[in-house]
């Protein structure tokens, strides 16, 4: 059968991604891709031949032949697939594609010139800090100005609302943080804690995890959404409320560093059947923003600056002014970093600890400790990349990871270098230009999660307290295990 890789270029992480041997792990069954046979043609003389292309070739009884077409699958077909540890790798992508996400705001824009203002949605695009930054070095840019122009270029194609998403960033830490904690304890008192807690903000890696480990390595991920998906939360079931509107009546963009958030924005888990509406409707990357201005002859500089919208009010009273903020610790949000400290503090009393995490066997697994009277106790690591997620999976299955929490992403550096992101532009690797976004990273103004105004009253007012059914509902998931299709389609002949 023809692999996805084969269909077409792909961003996706590694974990979606079949061919780069060197970092990342080989499936054991390949991607089906089904060709379709309409009824009307089909006959029991026929015969399917594969050209050395790939192509499929339908044979008559006669001898003559024709070309089959593909079928054209969706990110949901693709999800419901188990004939490799990809959902995604070069899938026709229909609902998540930057030439969808024209067609809905030209549609919307046609509404408005007929009078039909009523039925129009309210379109809020979410910008996530790691493209931003992408995009501020691709176009030379002041990382803030880079977030105000690209406000202003959605803005000039019909958006009404354009968002930071430090209020899901730090909602995802917080969450995160409290979770491993009540883990560590359960742990220590012999009852459910499953230890070592395993990060969840990364999709391509708890896809991987759902179609290679199941069961064994599901409890150890992190019920926490990914800010991505908190985000959807929060426009959907909270800022519609505020604007007066049916969840449905919001479209939804996120601008994402990998083609991975579009797989898991797609997921059964964040689409509410009964408002027929998911929480987040479309994923655009990087790559498809540039795409975007290329194909417009437009240029990012000299698009017209728009403001960041803040309805949920001010993070810091002290930097009002500051639209982008960053998180101490890896580009990828910190996650590592954040609950180091936090369980330093709620479960030894330590405050302010030294966090120095170190390179292991290589620049991206790292290890930090947090150590008292020449006993270790707590050991963090960074997984970056399948290689060493994959060590690290191995390690667990023979009982020998040392660790309690591991920050755990597909890409090579993390986020910051996400399959979507803009590929360097002067000829240097990637990790280099990863490491020069890194540097801009840790010169954002770092967001104090505890601190923030806004995740204090969004707990009070739209969670109704931080342990309510409320906050479990909107800032928590669950995962599955996909069980291997042990049929004949899928062996690789």
């Amino acid at each position: 059968m023809k692999s996805c890789d084969e269909i077409m270029a792909s961003r996706f992480s590694g974990a979606l991604q079949l061919t780069d041997l060197d970092d990342f792990i080989t499936p054991s069954l390949e991607c089906i891709k089904p060709i379709e046979i309409p009824k009307s043609k089909a006959n029991t003389g026929a015969k399917i031949k594969i050209q050395e292309d790939g192509a499929y070739m339908e044979l008559n009884e006669s001898g003559a032949s024709e070309k089959l077409q593909k079928v054209e699958i969706t990110l949901a077909d693709c999800l419901a697939c188990s004939g490799c540890i990809t959902t995604a790798e070069s899938v026709l992508v229909t609902q998540q594609s930057e030439e969808e996400l024209l067609r809905v705001l030209q549609e919307n824009q046609n509404l408005h010139e007929n009078g039909k203002a009523e039925e129009a949605k309210l379109i809020v695009v979410s910008l996530s800090v790691q493209p931003v930054l992408s995009v501020a070095e691709r176009y030379d840019l002041p990382p803030e100005l880079a977030a105000r122009k690209l406000a202003g270029h959605f803005r000039k194609l019909g958006a009404d609302m354009i968002l930071d998403m430090t209020a899901a960033d730090d909602f995802a830490l917080l969450e995160s943080a409290r979770e491993f904690v009540e883990r560590f304890k359960s742990s220590q008192d012999g009852t459910k804690g499953q230890i070592p807690m395993l990060a969840s903000s990364c999709p391509g890696w708890v896809c991987y995890a759902e179609k290679t480990h199941g069961n064994f390595i599901l409890p150890h991920i992190s019920v926490t959404k990914s800010p991505q998906q908190i985000m959807g939360s929060l426009v959907k079931y909270h800022l519609a409320k505020c604007k007066g509107l049916s969840p449905e009546r919001i479209y939804h963009i996120s601008v994402m560093p990998c083609y991975d958030k579009k797989l898991e924005a797609s997921r059964e888990d964040f689409y509410n059947e009964v408002k027929q509406t998911r929480d987040v409707d479309c994923v655009i990357t990087s790559i498809e923003v540039e795409n975007m201005l290329i194909n417009q002859g437009v240029s990012l500089n000299d698009v017209e600056e728009s403001e960041i919208d803040r309805p949920f009010g001010v993070y810091d009273n002290q930097q009002l002014d500051k639209i982008l903020w960053g998180h101490q610790g890896s580009g990828s949000g910190g996650y590592a970093h954040f609950i180091f400290r936090y369980a330093a503090y709620y479960l030894f009393q330590e405050t302010n600890p030294a966090i120095e995490f170190k390179n292991l066997r290589n620049p991206d697994f790292k290890e930090a400790v947090l150590e008292k009277d020449g006993k270790i106790l707590l050991r963090f690591a960074i997984a970056n990349g399948f290689k060493n997620i994959q060590n690290l999976v191995q390690k667990l299955k023979r009982g020998k990871s040392p660790y309690h929490y591991v920050e755990v992403m597909a890409c090579p550096s993390g986020c910051l270098n996400g399959g979507a992101q803009m590929r360097p532009q002067d000829g240097s690797q990637p990790r280099e230009l990863a490491a020069k976004l890194d540097t801009i990273y840790q010169n954002l103004p770092q967001s104090e999660p505890e601190k923030n105004l806004v995740i204090s009253n969004l707990y009070n007012t739209w969670l109704e307290g931080e342990h309510s059914d409320k906050s479990v509902a909107f800032l928590h998931t669950q995962y599955h295990e996909i069980e291997k299709m042990n049929t004949a389609l899928a062996i690789k002949w």
